[in-house]
């Protein structure tokens, strides 16, 4: 049956199309070869890209999904794509647009690499030893000594921050790139170090940034060079440590001092940038001139004062006080306040300011001295009591002493409270002031006349005396003549015989009688003599008794008397 002619052009038409495809030339599409292609249709799951084959390339969609999930091709875009496999018998390929892009941005690479040129890159998280880094779809190590010039305090602030680096290897088998940043912050900083050296020069006002504080400076980094900003040339005022003044990172403007080309080491400073305080510090601060300041700093044996910035003084803890004996500064200040000072001295050179706060007021030490005379007696309450004496209370913050030799003419005192009470209210002479070495003596005592003045006329030298033993030593007697008067019978002035103790013959208590040999007010003494006193008796006696008394050699007075007795009653019957 003929066919109509609808039927023949159809035939026809299909022929054509069979011949052209039988015809047409897929030899140019290699494995392994990035090729040109266009998008024919999109869905969910596939791509199709016709790269003129037999049939269409189909690849995940997945591939061309961005970074938030949204697919970035459309139907008709013109796309790189990787030829992975073909079958001409079956007429199917097998693409792969990210392996395309892959193998691009590896050509890229070895190029940068080649070149010795540098490339973009963002970190995208930590790893052992260093960081990963997203090169545009080519994942990177970033080792951890490659990161910084020197090492980084927060390792975790770098992840998200994007760099420019230095590709030092490339493996495009293995997909492995290994990148440095440290490299090019070397090269920079070398470059800007001979800039610097060129135009380097003691007096210039640079910038830098702090690097290094350690405790006798700043290491400052003036882009490529370092240099030293030393404690002492921070500022014209005393500070402990750099970082009270400077911190890490922080940007300086400082001043050249001094810069050696050879051993490329520049001095700085900051303090020089204005001008010294301490200069005409004499004719600003006068001696004996009363200002405020505040207390910067305490140690033990004093206190800094600000009296503006950059000058401070020092009021020694002997100048804080007229009365109270400071074991610490704190005791009288803190840090922080703000105080009433009088200039002491100033010393230009050394830059030094001696201060005083006890000289705001009126040294209290001259108005006792003015109030209470020596010889004035006073009233006081009893403060403390020692060994050595009793504190009385004079004045506020000033005390008089009472010494123990100076409670009584007479009564031989061990300790105070004997006789005292803290709290008691006593009656005193003023014997001393002294305003130099603040010290204001009392004596109890002295309210009365002493009584070894009238000894030397009442007890004098022959006189016959009669006491009481006291006390017996093995050199004499102690006896008391009245209350508080006492001698002394040495033991070679009790008996004309030689006695190994004076306890032989005496005791405590009993009384007796002796001539006085000796007699000093001033050295408090009474001499007295036993043995000399019955040596005069017995030269007074008649002779018969004398006679009497050497045939009976060895008796004592006693027995003579005693035998003389005998006798006379004998005579008598």
């Amino acid at each position: 049956m003929a066919g109509t002619p609808e039927t023949l052009d159809a035939e026809i038409n299909f022929e054509s199309a069979l011949e052209d495809y039988l015809n047409c030339d897929f030899g140019d599409l290699e494995e392994g070869t990035i090729v040109k292609g266009e998008v024919v249709r999109v869905d969910e799951d596939n791509v199709l890209v016709d790269v003129n084959f037999k049939s269409e390339g189909q690849i995940p969609t997945a591939e061309f999904r961005d970074a938030n999930g949204n697919i970035c091709v459309s139907v008709g875009d013109k796309v790189d794509v990787y030829v992975a496999r073909k079958n001409e018998m079956e007429g199917t390929i097998s693409l792969s647009f990210e392996k395309a892009k892959r193998m691009q941005l590896f050509d890229q690479l070895e190029d940068v690499q080649e070149k010795n040129g540098t490339i973009k890159g963002v970190i995208t998280r930590r790893i052992k030893g260093g960081y990963t880094v997203d090169l545009g779809g080519v994942e990177a190590f970033l080792p951890g000594s490659h990161v910084d010039l020197r090492p980084v305090p927060d390792m975790d602030a770098l992840v998200n921050q994007e760099y420019e680096f230095r590709i030092l290897k490339s493996n495009r088998r293995r997909s492995n790139v290994i990148v440095s940043r440290r490299v090019l912050l070397e090269e920079e900083r070398d470059s800007k170090r001979q800039g610097l050296l060129q135009t380097l020069d003691e007096g210039q006002i640079v910038r830098g940034r702090a690097k290094n504080i350690t405790e006798y400076g700043v290491f400052v980094d003036l882009g490529g060079l370092d240099g030293l900003l030393h404690i002492t040339d921070m500022s014209w005022k005393r500070i402990r440590h750099p970082k009270e003044m400077v911190q890490l990172g922080q940007e300086l403007e400082l001043k050249v001092l001094s810069f050696d080309k050879d051993t490329q080491k520049v001095s700085l400073g900051l303090k020089q940038l204005v001008s010294d305080p301490w200069q005409d510090i004499t004719a600003k601060y006068p001696e004996g001139a009363r200002l405020s300041g505040k207390v910067t700093n305490l140690v033990d044996y004093g206190a800094f004062v600000e009296l503006e910035p950059g000058v401070e003084g020092l009021v020694h803890i002997s100048e804080m006080s007229w009365t109270r004996k400071l074991r610490h500064p704190s005791q009288m200040v803190r840090v922080g306040d703000e105080v009433e000072v009088v200039i002491l001295g100033v010393d230009q050179d050394k830059k030094r300011v001696s201060l005083g706060m006890k000289q705001v007021k009126p040294n209290p030490w001259e108005i006792v001295a003015e109030k209470y005379p020596e010889g004035t007696i006073i009233e006081g309450t009893i403060k403390n009591i020692t060994e050595f004496g009793m504190f009385i209370g004079i004045e506020d913050g000033i005390d008089g002493l009472i010494h123990v030799s100076d409670i009584s003419w007479t009564k031989k005192i061990r300790h105070p409270n004997e006789m005292f009470n803290v709290g008691d209210v006593v009656q005193a002479k003023v014997l001393t002031v002294d305003q130099e070495s603040e010290k204001f003596t009392l004596g109890i005592k002295q309210l009365t006349e002493d009584p070894w003045s009238k000894v030397p006329s009442t007890y004098p030298v022959g006189a016959t005396v009669e006491g009481t033993v006291t006390n017996i030593t093995d050199f004499g007697l102690f006896v008391e003549v009245e209350e508080g008067i006492e001698g002394l019978v040495h033991v070679s002035e009790i008996s004309q015989k030689k006695i190994k103790s004076p306890s032989e013959l005496f005791k405590e208590g009993v009384k007796i009688t002796a001539k006085v040999i000796h007699v000093s007010a001033e050295e408090r003494r009474l001499g007295l003599s036993i043995k000399q006193l019955k040596e005069e008796e017995e030269r007074k006696k008649p002779k018969e008794f004398r006679s009497v008394g050497t045939e009976n050699a060895g008796q004592t007075l006693g027995d003579i008397l005693k035998q003389k007795l005998e006798e006379d009653s004998t005579e008598s019957n």
